[in-house]
């Protein structure tokens, strides 16, 4: 008998007595769990694959442990969308001989020694390889307690996961249409953009690529179009669709900081559920000011990986919304403490899950947004994962009518087929990646994004 159906059987012991009494049936359950376990070794990791993937969409990096129980696994993400290559070498040549030998039921002590095994850390690189273990190691856990993790990390706080999806368009009207095709797919939250970020298109011929600066696939914003443009589209997208509908836009931290004050406060008028990333990491300084001039809800957190670029403003409720995503901060593990942390500064939680992230993280993150009782929203793969995702990725969250659902197999529940995982190579940087830099001013001064 392994040590799973011994887990199990000692569970249902507890279960079948009288809260605080055991029957002699259970007495008798419990004597044989504690006589089989004590003779079994202790479990141990033998083995972590570290599998590149590049299936319709971002490359995704997931890391697989393998244990000393037959045919008990557990995977993570270590998805870093731009420097995948980079997280799997980390992983390869330094996390699994760390991990390989280890007893992986001690997450935190793994966590805790892993973060400070390289000496420097909190690094995005470091932090992803952390990540993909991390969430594995709690993919074992729940496994072995055969339950879905939520319920390991205190049950259901709400049915299912509300979601925002993404609409963008290069004219105010365009990108209205694209809106209404969400709100009749039973969406309430949507993020709109005029064009992209920093809409690019409606600037003019940059003077640098006329000089021969840069190359010629550099991109080009002009702040003032897309500062106007954005005021446009807020007004229009109202006028339309009415005061009912949730709407977000993302900054991406393209503009002058002083600028983005000004910004977020005109935007203050149109009732947004968040303004997104206003500021680069570098200048997080500027949310007081922001936050002393206006009541817009803000949203920060997608370029962060140091627990010193959140805490503060957290504690000093500078920000509405964290928008971190666990691949970049070393899982599931710090992603709790960093819940826990916001719930007590009324803060909630919107973390980072776009497409180029793979379906194990975004089902970890799931598996948190269940719980919390600050939950805020779920960033998600608008209306839903392609097949060929789903096939490499067997049991994907679905995303249904403003929702995400997680499927109730234990663990977290998204596995991979490696075999078919080996037949989408990663691409090259920066194709695949849904980013091109760098972005330019019209004299070519990059704009940090």
């Amino acid at each position: 008998m392994n040590r799973r159906k011994l887990l199990k059987i000692a569970g249902g012991a507890m279960a079948t007595g009288a809260i605080g009494v055991l029957t002699e049936q259970d007495e008798a359950l419990a004597q044989t769990y504690s006589k089989a376990t004590r003779g079994l070794p202790a479990l141990k990791i033998t083995k972590v694959k570290t599998i590149k993937t590049c299936p319709q969409g971002g490359n995704y990096v997931v890391i697989k442990v393998e244990t000393s129980e037959p045919g008990l696994y557990g995977v993570g993400s270590a998805t870093l969308t731009t420097r995948g290559e980079a997280v799997a070498t980390a992983a390869t040549e330094f996390l699994a001989p760390f991990a390989i030998g280890r007893d992986p039921d001690n997450i935190e002590d793994m966590w805790q020694t892993a973060y400070v095994s390289s000496y420097w850390r909190n690094g995005p690189v470091l932090n992803g390889a952390l990540c993909g273990l991390d969430e594995a190691l709690w993919d074992i856990k729940a496994k072995r307690a055969n339950m879905p993790l939520y319920q390991l990390l205190g049950g259901k706080s709400r049915f299912a996961i509300p979601t925002y999806c993404h609409a963008d368009g290069k004219t105010v009207e365009e990108t209205s249409d694209n809106v209404s095709k969400f709100v009749e797919a039973g969406w309430k939250h949507v993020r709109i953009q005029l064009g992209g970020y920093g809409s690019p298109f409606l600037g003019k011929t940059p003077d640098f690529k006329g000089a021969g600066f840069g190359l010629p696939t550099d991109e080009y914003q002009e702040n003032e179009p897309y500062v106007e443009g954005t005021l446009k589209l807020f007004e229009y997208i109202r006028k339309v669709h009415g005061g009912g509908l949730e709407l977000i836009h993302d900054m991406h931290e393209r503009i002058e900081p002083i600028e983005a004050v000004n910004l977020v406060k005109a935007l203050q008028q149109y009732r947004l559920f968040w303004v997104e990333d206003p500021l680069s990491p570098e200048q997080i300084g500027y949310f007081k000011m922001m936050r002393d001039q206006c009541s817009t809800p803000i949203a920060m957190g997608e370029l962060f990986s140091h627990p010193l670029e959140w805490t503060g403003l957290i504690s000093s409720r500078q920000i509405d919304f964290i928008r971190v995503g666990f691949n970049h901060i070393g899982g599931i593990t710090p992603g709790l403490k960093i819940a826990r942390l916001a719930e007590a500064f009324g803060v909630r939680s919107g973390w980072h899950g776009p497409g180029n992230i793979d379906p194990v993280n975004h089902a970890a993150q799931g598996h948190v947004d269940l719980t919390i009782p600050n939950f805020g929203i779920q960033e998600d793969v608008d209306l839903g994962w392609g097949e060929i995702i789903q096939e490499v990725f067997p049991g994907c969250p679905q995303m249904k009518k403003g929702y995400m659902y997680l499927n109730e197999a234990p663990g977290i529940g998204v596995d991979i087929d490696e075999k078919l995982a080996a037949k989408y190579p990663f691409k090259p940087f920066p194709a695949g990646t849904g980013f091109r830099f760098p972005i330019r001013k019209a004299d070519g001064t990059q704009i940090r994004p």
